[in-house]
C-alpha cells in the first residue's frame, strides 16, 4: 500500500578521499529527528559527525537530547556539544536587533500580504524602534525597504563574530559545516556560516522542513550549497532568498525515507486492542498541528468535530472509530478536554510523543497504517499519511485560516493534490464518508504528489544516500577563504558606542521571554503528565474494581456450585 516500490539508491563515496569531519550545527536537537538517517549514513561511511546544539537554547534543548545521545551510542563516529554562549559580548544586543530587523522586513513584502500571522510573529519579536522605522510612511515602500535592508545589512557585516563560537568551530577542524534550520527569527547560526566562510570551510544549509524557506527568516549569510527536497523549494531558495540555482541541490526529503519500506509492528486487531478502539470498525486518525500562538484551541475544535461525526445521519460517520494523536509540542491543549463520554474515541498516546526512538516510531507508523483515513489542519503528518497511502483530509474554517491558507507552504499540499479539502464542515464530512466507503487505498492518488514533493529523483530512490553523496561532493569541491571587507573594522569602530548604548536592552529581554515560554511549556508538560498519571490511576483503579467484582462473582458461583453439589450428595444418601 506504500507509494514507494522499495528499491534503494546506491552509496557512492568519492574515490581516494578518506573519512571526513562533519560539523552539523542545529538550532536544537529536535532536528536530529529530521536528519537521523543522514547522520547514520555519514557515520556508516566512516565519517565523524559532531552535532553542535545551540548554546542559546541549551536548557530547553535537553528535552530532545535523548535523540542525540541515542545516535551517539549507536554510531561511534557521532559526538555532541553546544555552541558557547557569549555572555560578556558587548555586541550581542546590537547584533540581535539587526538580525530581527532584517527578518521582519521580509514579511512587509507584497508576497506576504495574505499571511498576516507570519508578519505578526516577526513583529512581536522585533525591537520597537526598528518596527517603527520599518513601518514609517517613508520606508514602508519597496524602495524604502530596500534602502533600510541595505543599511542594516552593512551594519551586520561590520559586527564582529563571537570569538568563542569561532574558536569552537575551528577547534573541531571540520571538513564541512552543515547548518539547520538557519532561518529562525534572529538566528545566530548565520555566524556559523560566516565563520566557515572566513576559515575556508565549505558550508551547506540543510532545509529541515517544507515550510522553512517560505515562512521563516531570510538566508542572510549565503552558504556554498543549499540542500532542498524538491524543485518547489529550489525555486523558493532562488526567488525568496536570492540563491543562485546552481548552488541549490535537490536531494529529496530524507526525513521521510524511513516510512517508505516500513511494515507495521502490530496487526490491526492487536493495535486496536492496545489503544482501546473497536477492531470491528474502521477508524479515522486525527493528526494535530503546531499552530501559531494565539490560535483557537485545536483540541476544542476536534471535540466539536467528533460530536459532528456522532450526530451525523450517515452511519459510516456516526459509527467510525476516532484516534487522536496530539502534537508533541502541544499536548497540553488536551488537559481540559474530556473525551470519556464518547464511545470508540481515543486520545493516544496520552502523553504526546515525537517519533524519536524505535517504539515511538512504531506507535506512530502503526496508527497511520491501520487507519482508514487521516485528517489534520496543517502538519507534516499529512505528508507521511500520503506516503503510506491513506486518503488525507482537511477542513477549511475561518478560525484556522491563518494556519492554513494564510501560509504559503499549506498551498503546496492543497494545490499539489494531496489534500481532500472541505470548504466547510458539512462538505468535509461528505468527503470523509466517501473515503470510508471506498474499497481502494489512496496510494495511486497520492503517487504524483509524493513523487514531485518527496522523492523527485524517483519513488524508488531514497533521498538519504543522495544527501550523503552531496555532502561528500561539497567537500570535494572545496571552498576559498573569504576575509571580511576591508572597511568592516572601520564600521565596527564607528558602531561601538551604539553597541555599548544598546547593551542589555534586547538580548536579556529575549532570553527572559524565551525562558518564560520554556517554563510555560515545562509547566504545561508537567500538568499533562499529572493528568495522564491521574487518568492512568483511575483506569487502573477501575480495572482493579472490575477484576475484584469478577473474582467475587466467580467465588459466589463456585460456592453456589459447591452447595448444589453438596445438596445433590445428601439427596443420593437419602
Amino acid at each position: 500500500e506504500h507509494v514507494g516500490d522499495g528499491r534503494r539508491g546506491r552509496n557512492i563515496q568519492p574515490a581516494g578521499r578518506g573519512p571526513l569531519r562533519v560539523l552539523f550545527s542545529m538550532g536544537s536537537f529536535w532536528y536530529v529527528r529530521l536528519f537521523e538517517s543522514v547522520i547514520r549514513e555519514l557515520a556508516g561511511r566512516g565519517h565523524a559527525v559532531h552535532l553542535l546544539g545551540s548554546g542559546e537554547g541549551k536548557d530547553s534543548d535537553r528535552q530532545w537530547l535523548g535523540a542525540a545521545e541515542a545516535l551517539m551510542a549507536d554510531c561511534p563516529g557521532v559526538s555532541i556539544g553546544w555552541a558557547p554562549r557569549e555572555i560578556d559580548d558587548e555586541w550581542v544586543d546590537l547584533r540581535l536587533m539587526v538580525h530581527l530587523g532584517l527578518d521582519y522586513l521580509r514579511f512587509l513584502e507584497p508576497a506576504y500580504r495574505d499571511t498576516p500571522a507570519l508578519a505578526a510573529r516577526a513583529r512581536s519579536r522585533t525591537p520597537r524602534p526598528l518596527v517603527t522605522l520599518a513601518e514609517s510612511p517613508v520606508l514602508n515602500t519597496r524602495l524604502g525597504r530596500r534602502v533600510l535592508r541595505r543599511g542594516l545589512r552593512l551594519v551586520e557585516r561590520c559586527l564582529p563574530l563571537g570569538r568563542q563560537l569561532a574558536a569552537a568551530i575551528a577547534g573541531e577542524r571540520p571538513d564541512v559545516v552543515l547548518v539547520t534550520p538557519l532561518i529562525t527569527l534572529g538566528s545566530r547560526q548565520h555566524e556559523v556560516v560566516r565563520v566557515a566562510r572566513e576559515l575556508g570551510i565549505p558550508s551547506a544549509l540543510c532545509v529541515g522542513s517544507w515550510d522553512h524557506l517560505s515562512s521563516k527568516a531570510l538566508i542572510r549569510e549565503r552558504p556554498d550549497r543549499v540542500l532542498v527536497w524538491n524543485e518547489t523549494q529550489r525555486q523558493e531558495a532562488h526567488a525568496y532568498h536570492g540563491m543562485s540555482r546552481d548552488r541549490v541541490v535537490v536531494t529529496g526529503a530524507q526525513c521521510f525515507d524511513q516510512w517508505f519500506d516500513r511494515r507495521p509492528t502490530l496487526s490491526r486487531d492487536a493495535f486496536c486492542a492496545r489503544v482501546r478502539l473497536d477492531a470491528g470498525r474502521p477508524y479515522v486518525l486525527w493528526v494535530c498541528s503546531a499552530l501559531f500562538d494565539g490560535s483557537p484551541s485545536e483540541a476544542e475544535f476536534v471535540a466539536r468535530w467528533v460530536a459532528a461525526l456522532r450526530a451525523s445521519a450517515d452511519g459510516r460517520l456516526r459509527d467510525v472509530g476516532v484516534l487522536i494523536r496530539p502534537h508533541p509540542k502541544r499536548g497540553f491543549e488536551w488537559d481540559s478536554v474530556d473525551l470519556s463520554g464518547l464511545a470508540n474515541v481515543v486520545l493516544w498516546p496520552k502523553q504526546a510523543e515525537a517519533p524519536f526512538h524505535e517504539d515511538a516510531k512504531a506507535n506512530y507508523f502503526d496508527s497511520l497504517y491501520h487507519s482508514a483515513a487521516v485528517v489534520g489542519l496543517n502538519t507534516s503528518a499529512q505528508i507521511e499519511a500520503g506516503i503510506i497511502g491513506r486518503p488525507v483530509h482537511t477542513v477549511l474554517l475561518p478560525e484556522f485560516r491563518p494556519n492554513q491558507q494564510g501560509t504559503l507552504h499549506f498551498h503546496y499540499l492543497l494545490d499539489g493534490g494531496l489534500l481532500r479539502a472541505g470548504p466547510d464542515l458539512a462538505a468535509h464530512l461528505a468527503q470523509l464518508s466517501a473515503s470510508l466507503a471506498a474499497d481502494t487505498a489512496a496510494a495511486p492518488l497520492n503517487r504524483a504528489f509524493v513523487e514531485q514533493f518527496v522523492r523527485p529523483r524517483g519513488l524508488g530512490v531514497p533521498a538519504t544516500p543522495i544527501f550523503a553523496d552531496t555532502v561528500e561532493a561539497i567537500v570535494a569541491a572545496g571552498a576559498r577563504a573569504r576575509a571580511e571587507a576591508w572597511w568592516a573594522p572601520l564600521g565596527r569602530r564607528a558602531l561601538l558606542p551604539l553597541a555599548r548604548r544598546t547593551r542589555g536592552t534586547v538580548a536579556l529581554h529575549a532570553h527572559r521571554e524565551r525562558r518564560r515560554r520554556e517554563k510555560q511549556v515545562e509547566r504545561q508538560a508537567e500538568r499533562s503528565e499529572a493528568v495522564a498519571r491521574r487518568a492512568s490511576a483511575r483506569l487502573a483503579a477501575r480495572e482493579a474494581r472490575t477484576a475484584a467484582h469478577a473474582a467475587a462473582r466467580q467465588e459466589r458461583l463456585r460456592e453456589k456450585r459447591l452447595a448444589q453439589d453438596a445438596a445433590k450428595g445428601r439427596e443420593r444418601l437419602q
